[in-house]
């Protein structure tokens, strides 16, 4: 059987625990991830001053042409704003919402990311609990849980959520019952998904 595959996106100011959480939860789950930076380097500083490498460049001519199974945005600021301001990121998430792929976001990502770009239009969708990224999503059929489903979109709150959004995103990705003893082995119960109109 084919490994899944999720493009994990990263910029200067993204939320380190969404990143390196969701990151090991889709591993676990059997997924292989490639990181990306937005950045002109590998190594990105997290909001909190965590540094992480990416694999990948997002400008590299590979990334461009492939279709991954789920791309995903971790949150933080003002590491959603750089990933709302990268084309290179944005032909991607244009590419694989047309080809109805995954899209992951959580924390700020679903409001300054994908709503920004119209990507979340007509779509139930979560995001960081404040007035300031909720504001944003006025115009979206908005969902106060902690994680949603949504046809292919899966969106999240905030770090205390990111193993929950992982979760989800492994049981889109590989099933309920790889889902569940990712769950067993991080020790936590398998998420509630809000809303999901699937």
């Amino acid at each position: 059987m084919t490994k899944k595959t999720a493009l994990l996106a990263v910029a200067n100011g993204s939320e380190e625990t969404e990143a390196v959480a969701t990151m090991d939860t889709l591993v676990r789950g059997g997924v292989q991830v490639t990181m990306a930076s937005v950045e002109r380097t590998l190594q990105v500083t997290a909001s909190r001053g965590v540094r992480l490498v990416a694999d990948v460049l997002i400008d590299d001519a590979s990334l461009q042409e492939r279709l991954f199974d789920a791309v995903v945005l971790p949150g933080g600021m003002p590491g959603a704003e750089h990933l709302r301001d990268s084309a290179e990121l944005l032909s991607i998430l244009k590419r694989h919402a047309a080809a109805k792929r995954i899209i992951g976001a959580i924390c700020a990502a679903p409001a300054v990311t994908l709503a920004a770009h119209g990507l979340l239009d007509g779509v139930h969708a979560t995001c960081f609990p404040s007035p300031a990224f909720r504001g944003k999503l006025q115009s979206h059929p908005g969902v106060d849980e902690p994680v949603v489903v949504d046809g292919h979109f899966i969106t999240s709150q905030g770090p205390g959520t990111a193993l929950a959004f992982g979760l989800a995103l492994v049981q889109a990705l590989c099933g309920t019952a790889q889902a569940e003893q990712v769950a067993k082995g991080l020790l936590v119960s398998m998420p509630a998904v809000g809303a999901s109109a699937q």
